[in-house]
């Protein structure tokens, strides 16, 4: 699995021959990127209906839309979207086979006015379990397991779901605070997944969620999580192996 992230919340991953595009906001300091830069990937995946998580959406509509029957209906009205897993998107719990891959949806605690708009609601925010084996009971030593957490609070799911049931070699976490969990309860999130490895994201976007992550790694650390936290540089792949 191959992972690369793009500033803020936006994710490039692939497995085998699958691309998924997650969150595309390329309106981030981080990135040097456009969205004309990037193909248009076999599904675009998106965690809620927040302007800094599907800015970009629609310069990638002619992929398959992965996301909550509210935001799909959205995103082909206003984005013109024909494609959606199942026809009509997915929801909280479910898992679908995107080519190579396979998509878990959780919940993330937080908001969803779609484009940030209050009186417009998304339905709720989630977050996604990307797998190239299938989520059953038995442990899969072999299989390799991405966890990206959305925009969200602290949650027992993590500790009490996600973590031992689902597996997650990685995640990606936001730490920026003030919108999401800072440093301190996203490390806490990674102790609870027992992951190898962690992301920081959503953060240095805009002056409420600037944040240094080696505060994070700190706090990692300091929990006394083995994870490895790495603080990628923009639109630089990384390499996750089980």
């Amino acid at each position: 699995m191959e992972l690369t992230w793009h500033g803020h919340s936006t994710w490039h991953v692939t497995v085998g021959d699958t691309e998924l595009l997650i969150d595309p906001f390329f309106d981030n300091p981080k990135t040097d990127l456009e969205p004309a830069d990037v193909d248009t990937p076999d599904y675009v995946l998106l965690t809620h209906g927040h302007a800094d998580h599907i800015a970009h959406a629609g310069e990638f509509s002619d992929a398959t839309l992965v996301a909550t029957p509210e935001l799909t209906s959205y995103c082909q009205a206003e984005f013109g979207f024909e494609d959606a897993v199942g026809g009509m998107g997915m929801n909280l719990g479910g898992t679908v086979e995107c080519g190579d891959a396979y998509v878990t949806m959780h919940r993330a605690d937080h908001t969803n006015g779609i484009m940030t708009e209050n009186d417009s609601s998304g339905g709720m925010p989630g977050g996604f379990i990307i797998s190239d084996t299938k989520p059953t009971q038995v442990s899969d030593e072999e299989s390799t397991t991405f966890y990206d957490a959305g925009d969200t609070g602290l949650m027992t799911e993590m500790r009490d779901v996600i973590g031992p049931y689902l597996e997650p070699d990685a995640a990606a976490v936001p730490i920026g605070d003030h919108f999401t969990m800072g440093p301190m309860q996203a490390a806490i999130a990674v102790d609870w997944l027992d992951v190898d490895h962690a992301f920081p994201q959503h953060y240095d976007t805009f002056p409420p969620i600037e944040q240094d992550p080696d505060d994070f790694a700190s706090e990692v650390r300091g929990v006394g999580s083995d994870a490895e936290v790495h603080a990628l540089e923009a639109d630089e792949p990384f390499e996750l192996d089980s």
